[in-house]
């Protein structure tokens, strides 16, 4: 059996001005630790990161966890896991599907420079 690796880099870091999704394959994950670290904010940019599950028949997602709005430099962490208490915008209490989207939606067109990486816990 093939599993996905354990770290994956849905986003290296790199100045972004627009919103761009990331299917990233999760098979066999018990629990999930997205770090998001923001190393450059000049213009004071705001990105909301949404994390679905999807559906990959049908191409449908759903919400599993939507962070609160990333507007400065610094190191944001994101988890799921059906073993944790949900608290808002940073624990979501679920199980994980094989495969999540990692979707940054910009609140305008400042640049904003950001990686994501998604930590897998089996």
């Amino acid at each position: 059996m093939v599993y996905p690796p354990l770290v994956q880099t849905p986003f290296s870091s790199l100045a972004r001005t627009a919103t761009s999704t990331v299917d990233v394959v999760v098979e066999h994950a018990a629990s999930l630790v997205l770090v998001i670290d923001v190393t450059v904010d000049d213009a004071l940019a705001s990105v909301v990161f949404n994390i679905d599950g999807l559906d990959e028949l049908s191409g449908q997602a759903w919400t599993l966890l939507d962070s609160a709005a990333v507007a400065a430099v610094g190191t944001t962490i994101l988890r799921i896991s059906p073993h944790l208490t949900a608290s808002a915008n940073t624990i979501a209490k679920d199980i994980i599907p094989p495969v999540i989207r990692v979707n940054p939606v910009h609140a305008d067109g400042d640049a904003i420079t950001y990686s994501v990486t998604v930590h897998q816990i089996r």
